[in-house]
């Protein structure tokens, strides 16, 4: 799964490599993306890619709340066309998205637990693309109404990691990353169905990704610590 990520750029370096005008700095610059919270995304519900704000866990269009929607940032590829709250999206290029990253964090494999860091918490490892600029992750967003107010919001999609050599000592999960242009693009594409769509997902090949330690101060939940310290492990 991924839990947490960054989206470090600003609006510059996000409109010269998506080639989307970004004119907020809202959902940039950021160094620990938490559930629940609005995010940077690309989506093309006339056709045209745009950027918006939408809140990260899926609320099902027919949902009557925001419960469960924090179970719901990770979407699984395998099911992703079989389950009730995401089949009817992965067909339509509308209602696909490119939610905007720059890395990711993903903790050790759960029998790993015992090799802690340094503060005894659950190690944390930074997961970044090969230049070490912003990629995205494979994503789905719905509208819902919920108490009068129509709220946007978006799951990622996640693959097995067992082909990436890097991801997978650390977890069976990994992102689905659309790392080049070619692959954002017909993510988005109105002419492309579900199992075209599906076909661009997968784990990403090892020589496209770098891992490092990160900062344990990533794990805190409630008020969510921010800043470049998070990317590497203290000492």
């Amino acid at each position: 799964m991924c839990g947490r990520y960054t989206n470090t750029s600003g609006p510059e370096e996000l409109n010269d490599r998506f080639r989307v005008p970004i004119s907020s700095v809202a959902g940039t610059r950021r160094f620990n993306i938490a559930p629940t919270e609005e995010v940077l995304a690309i989506v093309a519900p006339e056709g045209e890619p745009e950027a918006r704000l939408l809140r990260w866990g899926l609320i099902p269009h027919w949902a009557g709340d925001l419960k469960g929607a924090a179970k719901m940032i990770n979407a699984r590829m395998e099911t992703v066309a079989t389950r009730p709250a995401y089949r009817d999206l992965i067909p339509k290029g509308s209602r696909r998205a490119l939610q905007v990253a720059d890395g990711y964090f993903e903790w050790l494999k759960p029998e790993k637990r015992s090799d802690r860091s340094q503060t005894g918490r659950p190690q944390p490892f930074y997961f970044q693309l090969d230049d070490g600029g912003p990629f995205a992750f494979a994503a789905l967003w719905t509208p819902a109404k919920i108490e009068g107010r129509w709220i946007e919001s978006v799951t990622l999609l996640t693959c097995d990691s067992a082909p990436n050599r890097l991801v997978a000592p650390i977890h069976t999960r990994m992102p689905v990353i659309l790392a080049d242009r070619d692959s954002q693009l017909a993510w988005l594409d109105p002419a492309l169905g579900a199992e075209e769509a599906l076909a661009l997902c997968g784990a990403l090949p090892t020589e496209r990704l770098s891992a490092r330690a990160a900062n344990p101060a990533v794990n805190k939940v409630v008020g969510t610590v921010e800043g470049p310290e998070l990317l590497f492990a203290p000492g």
